[in-house]
C-alpha cells in the first residue's frame, strides 16, 4: 500500500487557489464579457470601482451584469498585537476567482463601446483579463 508523502510545513493558512474554474465559463447574459486569466482575491472595493468605471464609460446605456460575490471574509489582526489571542476581526469580504471566470457581462451596446468599457473595468482589477464575446 502506498504512502502519503510527508513534507514538513506543507499546509498554508490563507490557503492556495488552485485548478481553474468549474462555473461560469460561458457567457450566460450578455454578448461581451471579461474572463479571468489568473487566479486571485478580489476585494469588494475592487469590484464596485470596475463597476463604476464601465458604466461611467458607457454612459449608462445597455445593461452589465457582474457575475462574482465577495462572499469570503478576510481577517486581519491590528499592527502590533502579540501572537496569539484568535483570530482577528473581518478586515474586508473578497470573492475567489479563478482562471476561466467570466467576471462581468454587457449587453445593449455596441462593439467598440463594450471592448472600452470592459477594458477600463479590467485595468481596476489585479488579475489578467481577456475581452470575449458570442
Amino acid at each position: 500500500m502506498l504512502q502519503p508523502k510527508r513534507t514538513k510545513y506543507k499546509k498554508k493558512q490563507k490557503g492556495r487557489i488552485k485548478g481553474f474554474s468549474k462555473k461560469g465559463l460561458l457567457l450566460s447574459r450578455g454578448k461581451y464579457g471579461i474572463k479571468a486569466l489568473q487566479a486571485s482575491w478580489i476585494s469588494s472595493r475592487q469590484i464596485e470601482s470596475a463597476r463604476v468605471a464601465a458604466t461611467r464609460y458607457m454612459k449608462r446605456e445597455g445593461r452589465l451584469w457582474i457575475n462574482i460575490f465577495p462572499d469570503k471574509p478576510a481577517t486581519k489582526k491590528p499592527q502590533e498585537v502579540r501572537m496569539g489571542k484568535g483570530k482577528g476581526p473581518v478586515e474586508f469580504w473578497v470573492s475567489v476567482v479563478k482562471p476561466g471566470r467570466i467576471l462581468f457581462e454587457i449587453d445593449g451596446v455596441d462593439f467598440k463601446i463594450a471592448k472600452e468599457a470592459l477594458r477600463l473595468a479590467a485595468q481596476k482589477l489585479p488579475i489578467k483579463m481577456k475581452f470575449i464575446f458570442s
